[in-house]
């Protein structure tokens, strides 16, 4: 555990984890930090949890006491979201301490109570305050389904931070830089990367609660923002919000300059024409990234999707249908609603087709709205004539997805 000191009476508790699938789900190829926050006035405040503490006493004096807090003078959890890596640590901090209040809101509330028996609890709602002494006053702002029901911000008002919990995350481990100004060129791209890959695996499906709680967050003069997971923004918290709105466009259809092929090929026959699509993407200078399912993470291939412009659909017919792992994985990117994508999909078939009704069925059920190109289905392996159709489709690709590029 590592722990810093953010501002005068502020200090950030955070540690890197691995080997751990994020929600029990989602394969974390780099990790993720836990950060927790420490506000000290005359009264003492816990923001989302004690990172990393492994519920032994000592252990938790020891690592408070480095910074100047005793846990007995601890008088306030708040619970910022519910998710057990940021409150699972409730149940142990009640065996050393009986006297202090959890904060949080009415929809945590319920939760609390039912995940630790918890009842000496303060509901708060927008504006509500809570004033430590010495200049220390929080306030609380409910962002709610970011990315859970109970979600609130609590803001400090003599140093401006805002401690944002999951909003404005990022997957991806630290180093010894923690803040925005510390951060290598190397490390920025890297948080930029893995913000985007927590961004659709966490937050995209929330899309439209992700922009109110944005604008909230601008409503407010913040000059630190304080996630729970990721680097702290004490420079330039504008950067950290400017990539969520982009996100929240990729999310509805815009993406890098580049292109996913996502594919599966059960006896190379789609894949013949997989090679031909690529020398075109080579040729008109267009960067793009293979995934082959079912080889490739959902983890990665929601990330991927989410970030690209554009999408090619590559796979064969499968006992009438689309082969089962790429169907698979659009009906996860229609789950996690991302919309507006231009598409292209091509694909061999046997004895008959009907990929392409299957393809139909999930963009519609899931209402993605992609943008299709025309499709090319062969017999067997593709011919000549069958690659210039492919050919023809990818240049139309990357003609229509010109007005979706977004940087």
């Amino acid at each position: 555990m590592k722990k810093l000191k953010i501002a005068d009476g502020i200090h950030m508790l955070t540690m890197n984890v691995e080997d751990i699938l994020f929600e029990g789900m989602w394969e974390l190829a780099n990790g993720v930090t836990l950060n927790s926050y420490i506000v000290q006035g005359e009264k003492t405040a816990i923001i989302d949890g004690v990172i990393g503490w492994d519920g032994v006493p000592e252990t938790l004096y020891k690592s408070l006491g480095e910074i100047g807090v005793d846990p007995q003078n601890i008088d306030y959890l708040i619970v910022n979201h519910m998710e057990p890596d940021h409150s699972g640590w409730i149940s142990n901090f009640r065996k050393i301490k009986d006297d202090f209040t959890i904060v949080c809101t009415d929809k945590a509330a319920k939760m609390v109570s039912s995940f630790y028996n918890e009842d000496k609890i303060m509901i708060v709602k927008e504006g509500d305050t809570l004033d430590l002494g010495n200049g220390k006053v929080l306030s609380f702002h409910p962002v709610p389904n970011v990315h859970w029901p109970d979600t609130m911000y609590t803001y400090e008002s003599s140093t401006k931070t805002l401690f944002s919990c999951d909003m404005f995350g990022a997957f991806g481990m630290m180093g010894d830089h923690v803040f925005d100004d510390e951060l290598t060129s190397e490390e920025i791209d890297y948080f930029e990367a893995e913000g985007m890959r927590y961004f659709s695996n966490v937050m995209i499906t929330f899309t439209t609660s992700v922009k109110k709680a944005i604008e909230k967050a601008k409503t407010l003069d913040v000059r630190t923002i304080a996630p729970g997971h990721g680097p702290v923004y004490r420079k330039n918290p504008q950067k950290i919000m400017d990539d969520y709105t982009r996100f929240c466009r990729y999310a509805e259809g815009a993406g890098k300059n580049e292109v996913t092929i996502l594919w599966g090929s059960m006896y190379g026959m789609t894949a013949k024409a997989i090679e031909r699509a690529e020398s075109v993407l080579q040729r008109e200078g267009i960067q793009y990234s293979k995934l082959q399912m079912p080889l490739e993470s959902e983890s990665e291939m929601v990330a991927t999707v989410f970030r690209s412009a554009a999408v090619i659909v590559a796979a064969p017919t499968y006992e009438y249908k689309l082969f089962p792992p790429v169907a698979e994985a659009l009906n996860e990117a229609g789950r996690k609603k991302i919309t507006g994508k231009v598409a292209f999909r091509f694909g061999s078939y046997g004895w008959s087709g009907g990929a392409e009704n299957e393809l139909k069925e999930i963009i519609e059920r899931n209402k993605m709205k992609w943008d299709f190109i025309d499709s090319v289905e062969f017999e067997g392996a593709p011919k000549e004539e069958d690659l210039k159709k492919v050919e023809a489709g990818v240049l139309e690709l990357i003609k229509k997805m010109k007005e979706k590029v977004v940087e």
